[in-house]
């Protein structure tokens, strides 16, 4: 089965920074965007992200840009950091990713990124299950396997937190996604940490209880669409094209009408399951359908100390570059006030193009 790999190998995510640093540098796109019509938007397989190759798909997304008289290339990445790495150094000018991946890729490397669409957040779809164990309290002095510098290590840390225990007693072994499942089924695995539908295979195993899931932190692992800022700033229309087609794609999904069991149909298949393992991701997903959710929830001063916290986890675990002196050296820029250095933002949640959906002006 396939499905994202919302992660980073724990080597590639500290060598990313510093070698982007330099890659954006070189690349015009990215530092001296202008005018123009033609654009990439770069997605990976996820349950909220699927929506995007359904839109490319059934020509909903050529209907916007056509609409704006612009062309959107939609490309699939089969390596989501990759992806990332790519819109960094100026090969897309939009590109999926979660809140923790934006600030600690991109807006590490210098690059000012717009999260212009909120599409989603993790409502159960990241968890923390113990082998032979009933309390998350158990974990204490065990091996967590699970795949380091992710948003599962960030979950992890979250979850420990609820139970006045830290990373200092456990011991993280950086695990790859691919791996997990099966180490999950030798007796040395006793603990791990991991997303949908890795999570549901191994919660299936006999012997085992999800001690923790993201539903318990609901808001904090959030799926983004995020744009160039400069790119976005020098052609509007863009912005208004891919918030035009994304909700339309959002209002064609949802429901149980012939039209929608389609849509979700496509991207079950896309994404390598069938309708009823698609919509059992969608259960633990909070889909923003609507423009008015999603700009309540980017209003919200729960994002603000979200993204604090995000950024503190990332500090302690050297994700924000070589420069970051604490949690707050970037900048992120919130309509509830901004987190971190005002002179140096570079991460922006903007419902602007989100509230034109609202008000029926795209």
């Amino acid at each position: 089965m396939k499905f994202t790999k919302r992660l980073r190998n724990s080597v590639t995510k500290m060598l990313t920074v510093t070698t982007l640093c330099s890659a954006v540098l070189l690349a015009p796109s990215t530092a001296t965007a202008e005018t123009k019509s033609k654009f990439r938007l770069a997605w990976t397989i996820y349950v909220g992200w699927m929506p995007w190759d359904y839109g490319d798909a059934s020509g909903i997304v050529k209907k916007w840009a056509d609409k704006y008289d612009i062309d959107i290339e939609i490309v699939q990445v089969n390596d989501y950091v990759e992806s990332i790495n790519q819109y960094t150094a100026g090969g897309f000018d939009a590109t999926v990713m979660t809140n923790m991946d934006a600030l600690t890729i991109p807006a590490a490397s210098g690059v000012d990124s717009t999260a212009l669409i909120i599409g989603d957040f993790s409502n159960g779809n990241d968890g923390v299950v113990l082998k032979g164990a009933k309390k998350l309290a158990d974990i204490k002095g065990q091996n967590v396997n699970l795949v380091e510098l992710s948003v599962s290590h960030y979950l992890l840390a979250r979850a420990l937190e609820t139970v006045s225990l830290s990373e200092r007693d456990v011991r993280v072994v950086n695990t790859s996604d691919a791996d997990l499942v099966a180490a999950f089924t030798t007796d040395d695995v006793t603990s791990v940490t991991t997303w949908n539908p890795l999570l549901s295979e191994i919660t299936a195993m006999p012997n085992t209880t999800k001690v923790f899931d993201s539903s318990m932190i609901p808001g904090e692992i959030i799926d983004l669409l995020v744009v160039n800022t400069k790119t976005l700033a020098d052609n509007p229309k863009l912005g208004k094209a891919l918030t035009g087609a994304w909700y339309e794609i959002m209002q064609t999904m949802q429901g149980s009408d012939a039209e929608a069991i389609k849509a979700r149909s496509i991207m079950a298949e896309a994404s390598g399951t069938d309708l009823e393992g698609y919509d059992a991701q969608l259960a633990s997903t909070k889909m923003f359908y609507s423009a008015k959710d999603a700009v309540e929830f980017n209003n919200s001063a729960a994002l603000m100390s979200t993204m604090g916290k995000v950024a503190e986890f990332s500090f302690e675990h050297g994700l924000l570059g070589e420069g970051a002196a604490d949690a707050k050296f970037i900048g992120i820029e919130t309509p509830s006030g901004i987190y971190g250095d005002k002179g140096n933002i570079k991460l922006r949640f903007n419902p602007a193009y989100m509230q034109m959906a609202i008000d029926e002006k795209l």
